[in-house]
């Protein structure tokens, strides 16, 4: 029988591109992980339809199949679309799901999105997607994760005001620690790293190769 071909998919956030996670793309590379670091309209469709959208990038680089096993690494918005794409659509994959990671993830939402949604600078600037950010979203309803989950989430809120001034618990200035949290998750570790820049943190990079190779975060 031959053996899967295994692939670490990386997902950007909202705002950003692939060049967000060059660096731990590369890190990933050296070592040993071969990786598809994907691009998505994020600011087009709602997170269904980014679901789908990277349900075909992958099936067009013919990374989909049972000969396949998939891993994956988010940043933000990615987390979300990747919950919802292995919750609702994962037929469309045919894969082996391996373990998945993601960084700062608004899987309960966000309050800075609750405080901002309703503004037309928030809906140019976000999209569809932006109002699946909400705290109260149901986007998830009824979707647990039944693969290898390890979340990260940060504590250093400066220099993002909107995180100052909507979220009055410990957050990385988008995200509060505990909107990271999900039912079901197999590893949660929070670091003193900030939203934007969480990728390219060594420690962060380093976290995300241990739970890729044993399941779990490391501790000291």
């Amino acid at each position: 029988m031959e053996p899967l071909v295994e692939t670490v998919i990386l997902l950007h956030g909202t705002g950003r591109s692939p060049r967000s996670l060059a660096s731990l793309e590369k890190r990933l590379a050296r070592s040993g992980f071969p990786t598809c670091n994907l691009a998505y309209p994020w600011r087009e469709r709602d997170i269904a339809g980014l679901a789908s959208f990277v349900a075909d990038a992958l099936e067009a680089k013919g990374l989909t199949g049972p000969t396949n096993r998939l891993h994956f690494v988010t940043h933000s918005m990615g987390g979300l679309v990747v919950a919802y794409l292995l919750g609702k659509q994962r037929d469309r994959l045919a894969a082996e799901i391996g373990r998945v990671v993601m960084l700062g993830p608004p899987l309960g939402g966000s309050e800075v999105a609750d405080a901002l949604c309703r503004l037309p600078v928030y809906r140019w600037m976000y999209g569809p997607a932006g109002q699946d950010l909400v705290t109260n979203s149901r986007l998830l309803d009824n979707i647990y994760p039944d693969y290898s989950l390890g979340i990260i989430a940060g504590t250093v809120g400066w220099p993002y005001p909107s995180g100052l001034m909507f979220i009055r618990e410990p957050n990385d200035g988008r995200v509060s620690v505990a909107r990271t949290r999900w039912d079901g998750m197999a590893d949660h570790l929070v670091l003193p790293v900030t939203h934007s820049f969480m990728p390219a943190s060594p420690d962060v990079q380093a976290q995300v190769l241990h739970f890729l190779k044993m399941g779990a975060f490391r501790r000291s």
